[in-house]
């Protein structure tokens, strides 16, 4: 164990020796307060979450309180006053954090300060890349400002004037029916308009509109007058933006299905941008080679469980695996199962701390068919949610979904969602530096539950060749998701492609539909994908460094990650180091050899 770190375990050894004394007590004299801390802790592990006085923690609350309050009030996505008014408090709060000297803080401390530094040049980076990005779309949506900001005085209280109100709806809705009347006579006339910013530009129109609609919700019958003068226009206008949104997905993005794919690539200058906010000191490039070289190893691992089976070809093995599924209705059982295992096998080797209440406090909850759509496997965090053939469900994607969710791959899934994955997570996170949500990113959140992919790997929880073909399924897949998200946003690989790649990795295709379907839809960042494995080697490189070396236990070294909270893993490197950024910070770390 590294001498310079100080542990926060639940209790010393004679506390617990203690504890036992009580024990024996209570037994001996029955009372009633001998079952009203059942499941409480006890008061040194409540005492160890405590933040010691840093300094940083007030300030990062606050923010985090104000902006919550601001975003609260400021709601209309692309409104002018909710920029501005994102741009000033990120300016004030630079402005106060300057006036903290680094130098004079202590390691937790110089970490929130470097964090929180970050955490605000990169919110503003990105409130100027969505403002980019929307000045690009509006052009093709004409009056579009006026109507934000019609909807933006509702939230200030700025009470609207009927008449000119009902003028500005009116005239919208003439200037936007001309346009979608020129492009749906002749799509040529915006042959130079990008399909993917037209795209967007429909997304834009769809939020718009649904706002307006609430925006006459709020008046209509409540205000007379001015309900007498905008139902009428609002009502016009609404069809027109309807129809003005179809067409741009139809006629301009080629995207009628809903089940099309169209994503909207930010290239690789905003790639590296993002990287280097997540410390990732790596270009988009290198990161593709590293999936390629987990990749290769997979596959060696996949040919050896193969063989074992008696397959010659990993791919008949994994046909193999993916008819052994429960039938349906059974997989919540399975679920169980799979978590109750985990649990236990990660108290056996006593392998991070693991509070009773965290295995309980979940719930289980079935995906809607809708939701697969997206989703087609399970999910998780506060609670886990199932994915698995519903009876409505057409008769081709009833098979995939039990072939894609059979039960040597819900192996590595179900302690990825619960425990220790992002269930234990959120349970910690809660309880230690949660400050540090502020600061949350994919390869702390995902990389910590791909890490224990890999370490459960190693020590021997998939013991068949089944589920070990399962578990290396999807440690092939987040290798995949590297390559075809950063090669997307590079524009060196379409979305079909996306798909072909995860059918050849084993998917699917329904369910490859659905996985590049949800990684393009622009819900997630664009590097959260490659976020899991990358994220994974991050902690698997820590644990070398630090558990295999001999200086942490391993139950130590988990211990110390989730009470530490949400950070770059390079910042989870700098606490175990006990080595305080300086304020010149540059993420320098290669915890990946790309010269073997």
């Amino acid at each position: 164990m590294n001498p310079g770190v100080t542990m926060n375990r639940p209790a010393t050894l004679p506390f617990r020796v203690l504890v036992a004394a009580w024990a024996c007590l209570a037994l001996a004299f029955p009372t009633a307060s001998a079952s009203t801390t059942d499941g409480v802790p006890n008061l040194p592990e409540i005492e160890a979450a405590g933040t010691d006085g840093q300094r940083m923690v007030p300030l990062i609350q606050r923010f985090a309180a104000d902006l919550g309050s601001l975003q609260h009030v400021h709601d209309i996505q692309h409104g002018r006053a909710r920029h501005d008014a994102l741009q000033a408090l990120h300016a004030g709060w630079r402005t106060r954090l300057a006036e903290i000297p680094a130098d004079t803080l202590d390691l937790e401390d110089r970490v929130d300060h470097l964090l929180f530094s970050r955490e605000l040049d990169d919110r503003e980076r990105r409130l100027a890349f969505a403002r980019q990005r929307y000045e690009e779309a509006a052009v093709l949506l004409p009056g579009i400002d006026e109507l934000l900001d019609l909807l933006e005085q509702r939230r200030a209280l700025v009470y609207p004037d009927g008449r000119r109100s009902a003028d500005l709806l009116d005239r919208v809705a003439g200037t936007m029916k001309a346009r979608r009347d020129a492009i749906e006579e002749d799509p040529s006339r915006a042959s130079d308009v990008r399909p993917v910013v037209a795209f967007r530009a429909a997304a834009i129109l769809d939020a718009t509109r649904n706002a307006l609609a609430q925006w006459q919700e709020f008046h209509d019958g409540y205000d007379p007058q001015l309900t007498w003068w905008t139902r009428g226009p609002h009502e016009a206008l609404d069809a027109v933006m309807q129809d003005y949104a179809r067409t741009l997905r139809g006629k301009l993005a080629g995207a009628d299905d809903p089940e099309t794919i169209i994503g909207d690539p930010i290239g690789r200058q905003a790639l590296i941008d993002d990287l280097d906010y997540e410390m990732i000191p790596y270009t988009p490039e290198e990161l593709v080679r590293i999936a390629e070289r987990e990749l290769e190893w997979i596959r060696a691992e996949m040919r050896q469980a193969a063989s074992e089976l008696g397959y010659a070809d990993w791919r008949d093995a994994l046909e193999y695996v993916k008819t052994r599924h429960p039938a349906p209705g059974e997989q919540p059982r399975l679920v169980k199962e799979l978590a109750d295992e985990a649990v236990a096998f990660l108290r056996e080797r006593d392998l991070v701390t693991i509070p009773d209440l965290s295995t309980r406090d979940w719930r289980m909850n079935m995906l809607s068919p809708e939701r697969q759509l997206q989703a087609p496997f399970f999910l998780g965090g506060v609670d886990v949610w199932v994915a698995y053939p519903t009876a409505d469900m057409p008769h081709e994607k009833r098979v995939n979904s039990l072939r894609g969710n059979n039960r040597h791959f819900s192996r590595a899934v179900v302690h990825h969602e619960l425990i220790p994955g992002h269930h234990l997570q959120h349970f910690m996170n809660q309880r230690y530096q949660a400050h540090r949500n502020l600061f949350r990113t994919p390869f702390w959140t995902e990389g910590w539950a791909l890490y224990w992919e890999f370490r459960l790997y190693e020590l021997g929880f998939a013991a068949t060749p089944e589920d070990r073909i399962g578990m290396l399924f999807w440690r092939a897949h987040r290798a995949a998701r590297i390559q075809f998200s950063l090669g997307f946003h590079l524009g060196t690989m379409t979305p079909q492609q996306a798909i072909e790649l995860l059918v050849d990795n084993g998917h699917e295709r329904e369910n490859a539909a659905a996985e590049v379907r949800r990684s393009f839809a622009g819900d997630w960042p664009a590097i959260y994908q490659a976020a899991y494995m990358l994220g994974g080697l991050q902690f698997q490189a820590l644990h070398r460094d630090f558990v295999e070396s001999g200086r942490m236990s391993e139950r130590d070294f988990h211990d110390f990650i989730l009470q530490g909270g949400v950070m770059p893993v390079e910042m989870v490197r700098a606490r175990l180091q006990q080595q305080a950024p300086g304020s010149d910070f540059r993420t320098s770390w290669r915890f990946y050899d790309l010269g073997r």
